[in-house]
């Protein structure tokens, strides 16, 4: 056990962590555009979806962090790719293709950049299909694009009480320069690559879950945050049971963003299958809490609780309740 001492002190390092920060952007952003989840594809989601024919298209964007771009500019266009990848799995699809927006100093300046994309293009074996160059800029920027399709989604508006938290980590990595990233994924046999991202449209597609979310920058509590906001449900989370590399830290793992990171939410009677879906390709899985009538998160070390986020004092992302579940019906 952690303590009660230890759970505070953890809960107030999350509210505070600039990760979680961030996400609260989105909420004015909502708020200023004017979206709303009241339409048959909701706002807030790791992709936008729309229905076509029989399942959806998935269109992502991600801009990233000038620091981020200038510290390392080869992993930067790496993830420029990965993450929208990732992004198109948490929703159970699969990728088609992305287009990316580059700003540099000069061509040498961009080409790190345009390299990390291309040998994650390569890797992931989805095309980049055009975009935006200015050769010309102040400074390094990177933002890019995906275009997926998904029979059936996994949405982050499905957590339903009762439901059990499952993460999936792929600890088999190394932390990135002298940011948070967990790095698994560069100097990965390909096939690994795209078979561990099968795994997510597998379990949409055998129903053994409706709701779930790529853990981003906010860390898992902060995924855990919105995935409960956009659900309109609580959830308490063990942090003592989240999968972690040997001799890590709590505190720094939570808030870590790993290249092969989700959260589902998960019915109790398919918990066995999906974890076992993760742990046959060698990917860490566990149960790490659960779903409950509520609108607040909560850490737990199994004795002592502490709540993280409370939603009806302050919206974090700003998005509302919409279900998929009976998504085959709306396509």
């Amino acid at each position: 056990m952690l303590g009660s001492a230890a759970i505070d002190n953890i809960a107030a390092i999350l509210r505070a962590s600039r990760g979680i920060a961030a996400k609260g952007d989105i909420a004015a952003t909502v708020a200023r555009l004017g979206v709303s989840s009241e339409i048959i594809v909701p706002v807030g989601d790791d992709c936008a979806a729309i229905p076509d024919g029989d399942g959806f298209l998935l269109l992502a964007i991600e801009g990233f962090m000038n620091e981020f771009v200038a510290a390392d500019p080869w992993f930067a266009g790496w993830c420029g790719v990965m993450v929208n990848i990732s992004d198109v799995a948490a929703m159970g699809g699969r990728p088609i293709a992305v287009v990316d927006a580059v700003w540099a100093a000069s061509e040498a300046d961009a080409e790190p950049l345009l390299s990390g994309m291309r040998e994650a293009s390569r890797a992931f074996g989805v095309p980049v299909v055009g975009g935006h160059t200015n050769t010309r800029a102040d400074r390094g920027q990177l933002s890019v694009a995906i275009l997926g399709r998904a029979r059936r989604l996994l949405s982050s508006f499905d957590a339903k009480p009762g439901d059990r938290l499952v993460a999936a980590i792929d600890l088999r990595g190394r932390y990135r320069v002298s940011f948070s990233n967990w790095e698994a994924a560069t100097g990965v046999p390909a096939a690994r690559l795209r078979g561990d991202l099968e795994v997510l449209p597998a379990i949409a597609e055998a129903g053994l879950a409706f709701a779930a979310k790529d853990v981003s920058q906010g860390g898992i509590v902060g995924t855990a945050m919105m995935l409960a906001e956009c659900s309109n449900v609580a959830a308490t989370i063990n942090v003592a049971a989240v999968p972690r590399p040997d001799g890590m830290a709590l505190e720094r793992w939570l808030l870590t963003f790993p290249s092969y990171g989700y959260i589902l939410s998960v019915a109790s009677g398919k918990v066995a299958a999906v974890i076992g879906r993760f742990t046959a390709r060698g990917i860490a899985a566990a149960e790490i809490g659960e779903i409950m009538e509520g609108r607040h998160v909560a850490i737990t070390d199994g004795c002592a609780t502490e709540t993280v986020w409370d939603f009806a004092r302050a919206p974090l992302i700003g998005c509302g309740q919409f279900h998929f579940a009976d998504s085959e019906a709306l396509a």
